[in-house]
């Protein structure tokens, strides 16, 4: 613990950037203590990311909100059929410190539910961005969407939230 609280430090003293890793996406940043911002995703200030690809958005919480969660342990989601609402909570998370919601980014139908969840919920500490998703939404407005941010601007959002802390 004492080498990971070192390590988050320099990195934010550093400003330290990480080159591509090709099976995430084109790059990512280190924004604070291993926790990675990717291109490609829109971002929520309640640290929620989006992934929009044709009719269908995949959601999840992002690396930064896991790191400061801790282990999860449960996760409650929607049911698929179900509406979602930006800025309204559409499940929550559990982990050995709270529990918390999860808002929607955006607001549509739930197309789809990840059913790994139930029985790994800590795939959404080990990987936010890919197995660890938590639904898809069929968007109801997408321009909804332009209104989150950048990956430069959600880690700028992180760093400043953090330094408030």
């Amino acid at each position: 613990m004492a080498l990971r609280m070192w390590a988050s430090s320099t990195a934010n003293a550093l400003r330290v950037s990480c080159g591509s890793k090709a099976h995430l996406a084109p790059a990512f940043s280190l924004s604070r203590c291993f926790s990675s911002v990717l291109d490609g995703l829109k971002y929520a200030t309640s640290h929620e990311w989006v992934k929009h690809e044709g009719p269908v958005a995949t959601i999840g919480i992002t690396d930064h909100a896991q790191d400061h969660l801790g282990e999860v342990v449960f996760v409650e989601l929607p049911q698929p059929g179900s509406s979602v609402s930006k800025g309204s909570s559409f499940g929550n998370v559990e982990s050995v410190k709270a529990t918390s919601d999860v808002n929607s980014p955006i607001s549509g139908e739930v197309v789809e539910v990840n059913p790994k969840l139930t029985e790994a919920p800590g795939l959404i500490n080990t990987s936010p961005y890919e197995d660890g998703w938590m639904i898809k939404v069929k968007p109801s407005s997408p321009s909804e969407l332009d209104t989150l941010l950048g990956p430069k601007e959600y880690t700028k959002f992180c760093e400043e939230e953090d330094a408030a802390h």
